[in-house]
């Protein structure tokens, strides 16, 4: 029987990540006592297993001193403060949430003698969801100190400021949130049409009658992340679930023409259209070298983020609305076939793979996937077991998989095995993107 973890396993696992920080000393270090911080999470647990007008407590908190953002005025963080603090207990903490939206705000929590209370509300705006739900917008920045996420019932992100410690979701505890996002055999999966975009842009910078700008080598691969993020939050939206396969170029012709693995409702026509997402970005990265000629470093992420320039303006809200067709294209019953290139191949796609002994399915304990655990497939339906068969067949295809209930999972052939990642981020509950 596998273990089960609770408020008190989760305090006692920060409390010695906080101490092996070596942060005795630290501002904030007042909350380095377990059991503060068992104290702190048992509220917060039992406010996420309750609801409020039928709906799910989720919010934020922060575990701070009203005095720091009033003295260093971090950047974007607008702090009101109460004139009298309110009890720390799951009913403040139920009733609060609501006036605390979790995508805007984080509730004041501090620890004075023991005691701990509520001060105030933290206005953060939704620009930190960028960073989750793909964006060009920044983020305020966030103070050094530990924060809470109440994210569904029994599930609890601690951070220390923005970096993740640990997780507490169904009676798992994890020492990171598993964004698959941070992993380096996601980045790889795309190296080639990342590849191929330098050459046209290279082709391009070398007819250009100014000189451009270098580019820095990780920009695509950002924009990348950001498209299917923007993808997964708005499927997540659609609560409807929803399936996405992404096959190699090479592949496409093989896959959109009769075969024994899949077969469309529709397909689209091969045309400039249907590889927007490729002309948007060497648009982007055209665009970002013309105006950045002068600069002596490579121009890159941040200068996308920061740039007034109104052709990116333009060229990045067209990236945002191919985000959005396509997540609409997974409420028709079947999956969304995409090019590893982000072209849209054709939707309501069933899957006919016929795996002769079964499919054999492990789950990734890491980034990476270097640690695995077979799992059972008895109990899960048929959009999960029809990709785990198309990813068994067609071993150099990634799919993503979206329950109705929010639930993300990555998918593909790893070492011998198919492999899932169970994507969990920040956001679960947020459909402001």
């Amino acid at each position: 029987m596998n273990q089960s973890f609770y408020p008190k396993d989760l305090a006692q696992f920060t409390f010695e990540k906080l101490k092996a920080a070596n942060l005795q000393g630290h501002e904030h270090s007042s909350w380095l006592r377990e059991d503060l911080l068992e104290r702190l999470f048992s509220v917060c647990y039992q406010a996420s297993l309750s609801t409020i007008e039928g709906r799910p407590v989720t919010c934020r908190l922060i575990m701070s001193s009203p005095e720091i953002f009033e003295q260093l005025a971090v950047g974007g963080l607008h702090c009101l403060r109460f004139a009298q603090h309110s009890d720390f207990s799951r009913q403040e903490l139920r009733r609060l949430s609501t006036a605390a939206d979790y995508t805007r705000s984080l509730l004041g929590i501090c620890s004075l003698s023991g005691k701990v209370s509520i001060w105030g509300i933290v206005h953060s705006g939704s620009k930190w969801l960028h960073a989750l739900q793909g964006g060009r917008a920044s983020a305020p920045e966030m103070p050094d100190c530990l924060v809470v996420n109440i994210t569904g019932p029994g599930h609890l992100e601690i951070l220390w400021g923005t970096t993740v410690i640990a997780e507490l979701v169904d009676g798992e505890l994890a020492e990171f949130s598993t964004n698959v996002f941070r992993s380096k055999w996601l980045q790889n999966t795309f190296s080639e049409i990342r590849a191929e975009r330098q050459i046209l842009h290279r082709a391009a910078k070398s007819k250009a009658p100014t000189v451009w700008a270098e580019l820095d080598p990780d920009l695509t691969r950002i924009i990348d992340q950001h498209m299917t993020q923007r993808v997964i939050a708005a499927m997540r939206a659609y609560r409807h679930g929803g399936t996405l396969l992404m096959i190699p170029p090479e592949k496409t012709s093989q896959l959109t023409t009769k075969n024994p693995f899949v077969s469309f409702k529709h397909i689209f026509v091969e045309n400039e259209h249907r590889a927007r997402f490729r002309t948007l970005i060497v648009s982007v990265m055209n665009r970002l070298a013309e105006i950045g000629a002068g600069s002596k470093v490579p121009v890159g992420w941040k200068d996308y983020q920061l740039t007034t320039d109104t052709e990116i303006g333009m060229l990045d809200e067209a990236i945002f609305e191919l985000a959005h067709l396509i997540a609409a294209l997974s409420v028709s019953d079947g999956a969304v076939v995409l090019s590893k290139r982000f072209e849209p191949l054709g939707f309501g796609a069933e899957i006919h793979c016929d795996t002769v002994g079964g499919v054999q399915v492990a789950r990734a304990l890491d980034l990476e996937g270097r640690r695995k655990v077979l799992e059972s497939t008895n109990r899960v339906g048929t959009r999960h077991s029809s990709v785990y068969r198309f990813c068994q067949e067609c071993k150099d295809c990634l799919a993503i998989v979206v329950s109705q209930d929010g639930a993300v999972q990555f998918v593909r052939f790893d070492d011998g095995v198919v492999t899932c990642w169970n994507h969990r981020s920040s956001f679960e509950f947020s459909t402001d993107f």
